[in-house]
């Protein structure tokens, strides 16, 4: 009886969030981002030290956490006085930024809007603070922050962007 109404409840999230025949069709596929090499431990560590800095800044405690485009754990740091829960979030929101090839707000955003056929999807984590990082327009990996509120989250990743 549970696996059923598991089922039913992940078809009705799904359609929930179905295209309306008024909504436009994109050209485009979005978030078509190439691939390119996969960010060297160098590079994650300076992409994790902008975003600690601006951490700090604000006295936020974080948890930091880059992924090559695969969702491979390549850097990761935990402030001082950062909550535990916030390691697993981190790490998620780095992986579903690197699998999808889209900043985690744009799940949140999603949410927000009653789309919510997201729940259902594996790996989506519905809160800003992951962002994909790129290099010569190609995506090499990812970062997630998490610890504090979901934009200081983001705009702590976001300082790491241009490393």
């Amino acid at each position: 009886m549970t696996r059923i109404f598991q089922a039913l409840l992940a078809l009705g999230l799904l359609f929930a969030g179905s295209a309306r025949a008024e909504d436009a069709v994109p050209e485009q596929m979005p978030f078509d981002i190439p691939y390119g090499t996969p960010i060297t431990l160098d590079h994650a560590r300076a992409v994790a030290d902008a975003a600690r800095a601006e951490a700090e800044k604000h006295h936020w405690k974080l948890v930091i956490a880059v992924v090559d485009p695969s969702g491979t754990l390549v850097f990761f740091e935990k402030m001082d006085g950062a909550q535990t829960a916030s390691v697993a979030i981190a790490e998620a929101k780095a992986r579903a930024s690197a699998g999808f090839r889209r900043p985690t707000k744009v799940f949140q955003e999603g949410i927000e809007s009653g789309k919510l056929f997201f729940l259902a999807v594996p790996g989506v984590i519905g809160a800003e603070g992951g962002f994909p990082l790129m290099a010569e327009g190609k995506l090499i990996g990812a970062i997630g922050c998490s610890g504090a509120t979901s934009v200081q989250d983001g705009v702590a990743c976001k300082a790491g962007l241009d490393k």
